[in-house]
């Protein structure tokens, strides 16, 4: 059959299947039912429908009266912008106080039941069971899947799993009461003659907590364990077991979960997967698959869905820099999901297909193409989500007679995000039920083959050609992309980098001096903290000989630099992050073996210092330029920028290659000479970073690399009266005493110097009592001990209300017992050794005080044999609590018990730093106050602390943790030069030039 006649065979099963439901629409959108009220205001107001949502999603946490009444009124506004199902119970409340927000929360908790009750099949086991058993009565099977993948725990893991156990057991009690679902020929014990009753999906990452692709084959591991348990049940009870797909960071270990499923289960057929059309990979992924069957000589079982995640999937390829995933176009879904529909009809000899759609061009375009391949019926079956597209799924039950609905069960809460998936898919403007059922397109359109509908839409699409922009040297900056785990090459290269570095240990490095190299006989040993005994490298020091030299190289270099036109300084830097980019593995292999950075955040490191270069090369091209100020006539004004003169930056060891960088290059771009004296702990990656340009070709003397001990050198820098500004990172109280000696002035000290300075900080996030647990617990684990707690910006206290403070304890501290702490060179760890034995003993002072001011939480484990330190946290902390105040500088959280909220602001706030903040909270009125109150440099809302990025999160704090400056922002470079400006009287004779007139 020719693609002509099959297309014209599908539009006509599409019409006759439309024919059969015409006059019917789904329950969604029956306007007279509250959900069909919400789904009809939603899709007409997109302020609405994001507030509707958004309000759905936080219901569950609003455990009282006054927080229901507070957040209907925050997230819908006054009774003008509320519909009027809504807008008159909040009108109810407000008039009847307690009384009115006690009839409101009920109605409203009736009402969204009822909207979670149209896709959750039950919520305790007993009520899925019976509305499992009344499906069946209607002739349809089911797939239940268990709500709540959010785990963060072993524990929850566990639970997960044994809730899958006794789901189990209690459907091996009743399916002998359930009689086959009608069949033409095959087992008479079995559903349509050869499938199981029961039939059972998980969520893979639901069975461990922790799993990454960073840690790939450990998180392949850990579900496995889990899933054969699961498995062994399902084949005992002669089931059926789908792998469900989820986001696509996980793909590739839940592909690799299956084939080892398989492995462990070969002549098994009942164990499927799940496929996800809108993804460009999976042509190749179906393609392997079906390799794999072929190879190993078994069968396989593939659910074909279009995709779930579209908005988070393209949102968060964006934020990352990489490659959108997913189709772009939902027609290209809709076309991949037939061709790849296809490929598994074409291969039903080893391939079972469930065709997972509710769009009746799908549905037909299979129906057609099994004809025509003449696929047996039990080769394929058709599966439709509960609660959705009801009048397809019984139309398709008269046709097919092999319909499964997927049938999530499980608590309201997990079930709240399953929920809000299916809002928005069926609200979205290019929803096929959308289209069907509340708008009424045209079957012409609808039944159109996509192939065509996304040529014409491509068409339609393409944008206006490129208009060239002027003098325009460098193309807009855009974030250098974060490292993708979910690829083959990253996993690949750190390991093979990691041996690479180590192959280079114990060798010297020089210092570097008006373009030579020199070496001293005084060397300082950098090494691995996760082995003290492990020799990084060997740095020559610098004494007070080789600083005045260094200087002296400094100033003499300083006229011709800052002569150089800013484009051709800012060339340099571009360069610079070309080197960087090509060793961006290796660089970020270094931080790995030198200071103990796990591999996403060694890379990240390394991108930030990319980003620097690229930004500020930009900046000094913008800020280069001398702007034309006032407008009167016979006078000609410019105003510019001019370098200080020789900067000294002084580096710290947290951030070793990106903040080097950043302060390195500032100073260069702005036309300054440097004197780089990096931390002792890390004076490798500082040499890396001379490296990159030396590669750029700097000229002779711009940039001098004098590593020098401790403060000593410190100080002779700072004191020098050749240096006319300090750029420093690190410790209050070494930023202290370089702003106290920078302000002396000595003999010879031709300028008032300046210091640009980032000193730290006591970061609090506040959890609100409606914040989203799920997602607040892992993001508060993460600042608090992500790089071991080492970083200026981490979470060293959590301050949490007390109506959600025991749960969010208990999950903190559940979620830490499954971390593991060990050599970063390990991904399956999550926290590493501390920089050096100092640290060591620091940190341990402040975890016995923090036990004698509050209670120990949880210590975990740490082995010996390198500088560790267990993950610690500590409880009943307060303000004046010494914990509460003094910076730690590593793997200690100090968690603290508030009221209300505005308790909460009142102790954030209660430190002399202000650098980070965060709060987690889903009242748009206390983010709002937030914003306002919570006095810090930067303040993330919903989401985890640190890793600031240049351009997007300019970074830097107030108060005691620096000067007020925001490396990575548009005033940044400012610091590092004067402004000038130049006044000429262009009146001549009684006449001035046109040009100065305008």
């Amino acid at each position: 059959m020719n693609s002509v006649e099959l297309n014209e065979r599908i539009v006509s099963r599409g019409k006759e299947l439309f024919a059969a439901i015409a006059g019917e629409k789904p329950s969604l959108f029956n306007k007279n039912a509250w959900v069909g009220k919400v789904m009809d205001w939603s899709m007409k107001n997109e302020t609405f429908k994001v507030s509707m949502f958004r309000f759905v999603d936080v219901f569950p946490a609003l455990t009282s009266g006054k927080l229901l009444t507070e957040h209907i009124n925050e997230y819908f506004g006054d009774e003008k912008e509320m519909p009027q199902f809504l807008s008159t119970g909040a009108k109810v409340a407000g008039m009847l106080g307690s009384l009115g927000s006690t009839v409101l929360n009920k109605v409203l908790s009736s009402n969204i039941h009822e909207m979670a009750q149209q896709f959750i099949v039950g919520e305790k086991t007993g009520d899925a069971v019976k509305n499992l058993a009344h499906l069946r009565k209607d002739g349809f099977a089911f797939v239940v899947d268990v709500l709540g993948e959010a785990t963060l725990s072993e524990d929850e893991a566990d639970a997960y799993q044994n809730t899958y156990l006794e789901l189990l057991d209690h459907l091996q009690k009743v399916q002998g009461d359930w009689k086959p679902l009608p069949r033409k020929d095959g087992d008479p014990s079995l559903d349509w003659g050869h499938a199981p009753k029961i039939n059972v999906a998980i969520k893979p990452t639901a069975l461990y907590g922790l799993a990454n692709p960073q840690d790939f084959e450990g998180s392949v591991a850990a579900i496995l364990k889990r899933v054969l348990r699961i498995a062994e049940k399902v084949i005992e009870v002669n089931g059926f077991l789908c792998i469900d797909m989820e986001t696509y960071r996980h793909k590739e270990i839940i592909l690799e979960v299956y084939r080892r499923l398989k492995r462990a289960y070969p002549d098994y057929p009942q164990l499927g997967v799940v496929l996800q059309a809108y993804l460009k990979d999976t042509d190749r992924d179906l393609e392997e698959l079906l390799s794999f069957a072929r190879k190993e000589g078994m069968k396989i079982s593939i659910r074909l869905v279009k995709g779930a995640y579209w908005d988070f999937e393209t949102v968060r390829a964006k934020q990352n820099g990489w490659e959108v995933p997913v189709w772009t176009i939902k027609a290209e879904s809709d076309a991949a999901f037939e061709r790849q529909a296809r490929k598994i009809l074409v291969n039903q000899d080893i391939c079972h297909f469930a065709c997972a759609s509710h769009n009746i061009r799908s549905i037909s375009a299979v129906l057609e193409m099994a004809r025509e391949l003449g696929v047996p019926e039990d080769r394929y079956e058709f599966q439709v989500l509960y609660g959705m597209a009801e009048p397809v799924r019984k139309a398709l039950l008269k046709v097919a007679g092999r319909i499964r609905l997927y049938c999530p069960y499980g608590d309201m809460v997990p079930g709240m995000g399953y929920l809000v998936r299916r809002l928005l898919e069926n609200t979205a403007n290019e929803s096929f039920l959308r289209q069907s059922f509340a708008e009424e397109m045209q079957l012409e359109r609808l039944l159109e083959d996509p192939v065509i509908t996304v040529e014409r839409e491509k068409v339609g699409a393409r944008p206006a050609p490129a208009v060239a922009t002027a003098g325009a040297e460098l193309p807009p900056f855009e974030n250098e992309p974060m490292v993708d785990f979910t690829k083959d090459e990253p996993r690949e290269e750190f390991p093979r980098q990691i041996e690479l570095v180590r192959s280079r240990l114990g060798r010297s490095y020089p210092l570097f001096i008006n373009g030579n190299e020199r070496v001293t006989a005084d060397t300082l040993k950098s090494v691995n903290p996760a082995n003290p005994e492990e020799v990084v490298g060997v740095v020559c020091q610098a004494g007070p000989a080789e600083i005045a030299d260094a200087l002296a190289a400094a100033k003499a270099a300083f006229p011709a630099w800052r002569d150089t036109a800013p484009a051709t300084r800012a060339g340099y830097l571009v360069k610079a992050a070309a080197a960087a980019r090509r060793r961006i593995y290796e660089l970020s292999a270094w931080q790995v073996i030198e200071i103990g950075k796990q591999w996403d955040q060694a890379y990240a490191d390394v991108t930030e210092a990319i980003d620097f270069l690229e930004y500020y090369a930009r900046e000094m091209i913008r800020l280069g330029t001398p702007r034309k100020v006032g407008h009167a006539p016979g006078e000609l004004n410019h105003y510019f920028y001019e370098p200080r003169g020789v900067a000294a930056v002084i580096a710290p060891w947290n951030f070793p290659l990106a903040i080097s960088t950043g302060m390195v290059s500032a100073a260069l771009v702005a036309g300054n000479t440097v004197l780089f004296k990096p931390s002792g702990l890390t004076p490798v990656i500082g040499w890396n970073l001379v490296e990159l340009f030396r590669e750029a070709g700097l000229p002779d003397g711009v940039l001098n690399f004098t590593p020098g001990r401790g403060s000593v050198m410190g100080d002779l820098l700072v004191d020098s009266p050749e240096v006319s500004m300090i750029a420093f990172t690190g410790s209050l109280e070494t930023g202290l005493r370089i702003i106290e000696r920078a302000a002396k002035v000595y003999p010879g000290q031709e300028q008032v110097k300046r210091v640009v300075c980032e000193m730290g900080g006591k970061n609090a996030i506040i959890i609100d009592d409606d914040a989203d647990l799920d997602e607040a617990v892992p993001h508060v684990l993460y600042s608090a001990f992500g790089f071991q707690g080492q970083k200026c910006s981490a979470c060293s206290r959590v301050i949490v209300l007390d109506a959600v403070y025991d749960r969010f304890v208990e999950r903190l501290v559940a979620m830490a017992k499954t971390t593991k702490v060990g050599p970063a060179e390990d991904p399956g760890n999550y926290m590493g050794a501390v920089a050096d034995e100092n640290a060591v003993n620091h940190i341990r002072e402040y975890i016995e005080i923090g036990k004698r001011e509050g209670e120990l939480l949880y210590q975990g484990e740490a082995p010996t044999g390198g500088y560790f330190i267990p993950m610690t946290i500590i409880g009943g902390i307060r303000p004046e609590h010494q914990l509460a105040q003094h910076e730690v500088f590593g793997p200690v959280l100090a968690v603290m018990r508030v009221q209300d909220f505005d308790q909460a602001l009142e102790w954030a706030n209660a430190t002399r730093f202000a650098l980070t903040g965060g709060v987690f909270s889903r009242s748009p009125s206390h983010l709002e106050r937030a914003r306002r109150e919570f006095r810090v440099g930067n303040l993330y809302l919903n989401r985890n602390n640190t890793g600031a990025l240049v351009e997007r999160q300019p970074f830097g704090g107030a108060r005691m943790s620096g000067v007020g400056t925001k490396a990575g922002g548009p005033d940044y470079l400012l610091h590092f030069m004067d402004p000038r400006v130049v006044t000429e009287n262009t009146l001549r004779r009684g006449f001035a030039p046109p040009e100065d007139e305008a």
